[in-house]
């Protein structure tokens, strides 16, 4: 991939990574958020939701959990296909490459078990 043999290459794809996963778990906080709003709209309000506001509220907040694991299991790979495109020049030795692999991986299943409560617990 790069010629540099730099290990400044290694650090941006990193970079990079971290940025979709700050990404990611701002799209997953939001559809928490959003998916919790129609409990909030219910305890203000002292009376039951519709059903219809309440699948509002669950299916968008799902949404929004889904596409966060998403973004985060894609960011993931797309750092392991840069990682196999280094040379050993770029790769610290002792460097722990896949910390954020996995850590990215750790947070898209958090975003699905969220999901799978908040779509059961319904």
């Amino acid at each position: 991939m790069s010629y540099l043999d730099d290990p400044r290459v290694l650090f941006a794809a990193e970079r990079t990574l971290l940025a979709w996963q700050r990404t990611a778990i701002a799209l997953m906080g939001f559809g928490f958020v959003v998916e919790r709003f129609g409990l909030f709209l219910r305890m203000v309000s002292n009376q039951p939701l519709s059903l219809s506001q309440r699948g509002f509220s669950l299916w968008l907040g799902v949404t929004l959990l889904m596409l966060g694991a998403g973004v985060s299991v894609v960011s993931a790979l797309q750092f392991r296909t840069v990682l196999r495109g280094l040379g050993e020049k770029e790769i610290p030795r002792g460097y722990w490459t896949n910390l954020g692999v996995w850590l990215n991986f750790a947070l898209a299943a958090v975003a699905l078990a969220l999901a799978v409560h908040f779509v059961t617990s319904s």
